[in-house]
């Protein structure tokens, strides 16, 4: 096996020297933000310490390997996987086009991690060689974190996933709710369970049921806007709290919440633990409390459950 490994980097270090000059290689390896070089058939020839440090792995366990053996996992805010169907690396390779997307990867640890990607072709005489993705944390999609250290020091936060607790999470519907009653404006509020929690314990103990409360938790914060709130109800329950929607806007942010986390998975001796979770969803009333909007929420998201999990239940008026 070890020659085997041996014989794939040396494969790999041949064919980054017809793509690259060592010069380049260098500048590359150097760089602050996120990148790696491919061949014309996507393998991956070079894999920078930044890629390391925003990813979780290390060029060993990625450099010879394909873009298309799905290591990463990008998807779109759809859960579409882009790298079987839509990679922009692959289409840059064809045409020679510069892109430049938002995609969520998937970190070594199994959560979503969003980034902005750029993909550009690399020429020897006149003929693509292959392509380079450059890649950065989107950091504007993550700075609601900000607000939530500073409450840790309230003991607002849960220590577990780093979200705010059930506490911290009733002060911000309240205050929310209140906000929206002034502005004349509406919030939505999703209620969130993830399927069949008791199973990953009971199957595979607490510390792996940990590491999904984290994945889930770390998944939908990188996929709100800096004001929106995620809080930990209690065991495997989430509250998401986005001010300034409209009832149509309901479904679609659900769905996308429910693909990341279907799309979302670690692996662990015996697999990939990857789960599911049912939601239930509804929009502010002016005379909504915190217990009445997170009823009505809580009610649909057992209608999701009943139905078969793995869904989206809004509640409607009519």
């Amino acid at each position: 096996m070890e020659n085997g490994k041996v014989d794939i980097r040396k494969e790999t270090s041949e064919k980054l020297r017809e793509t690259l000059s060592q010069q380049a290689c260098d500048i590359i390896k150097n760089l602050d933000i996120g990148a790696y070089v491919v061949s014309p058939d996507r393998t991956i020839l070079l894999w920078n310490e930044k890629s390391r440090e925003i990813t979780g792995y290390y060029p060993e366990e990625v450099e010879g390997t394909h873009c298309q053996d799905n290591i990463l996992k990008h998807v779109d805010d759809n859960g579409t996987e882009l790298c079987l169907t839509e990679c922009p690396l692959l289409k840059t390779i064809k045409d020679g086009e510069i892109r430049r997307a938002k995609v969520y990867l998937r970190h070594k640890l199994g959560y979503r991690l969003p980034v902005r990607v750029e993909t550009v072709p690399l020429y020897s005489d006149g003929e693509i060689k292959g392509a380079v993705e450059f890649f950065m944390e989107a950091t504007e999609e993550i700075d609601l974190l900000e607000e939530l250290r500073e409450a840790r020091e309230k003991a607002m936060v849960c220590a577990l996933t780093e979200v705010g607790n059930r506490r911290f999470a009733e002060q911000v519907i309240r205050d929310r709710l209140a906000e929206m009653k002034r502005l004349k404006s509406n919030l939505g509020l999703f209620f969130i369970d993830i399927d069949d929690f008791k199973k990953v314990n009971d199957t595979y103990g607490h510390p792996i049921g940990d590491l999904v409360l984290r994945m889930v938790a770390r998944t939908l914060v990188n996929t709100m806007r800096p004001y929106d709130f995620i809080g930990r109800w209690g065991g495997e329950e989430f509250v998401v709290i986005l001010p300034h929607v409209k009832q149509e806007e309901l479904l679609p942010i659900g769905e996308r919440f429910r693909k990341l986390i279907s799309a979302s998975s670690f692996r662990i001796p015996q697999g990939r633990i990857g789960i599911t979770i049912s939601i239930g969803a509804t929009l502010s009333r002016e005379d909504d409390t915190v217990e009445s909007i997170v009823k009505r929420a809580d009610d649909m998201m057992y209608i999701s459950k009943k139905e078969g999990k793995n869904r989206v239940t809004v509640y409607s008026e009519e």
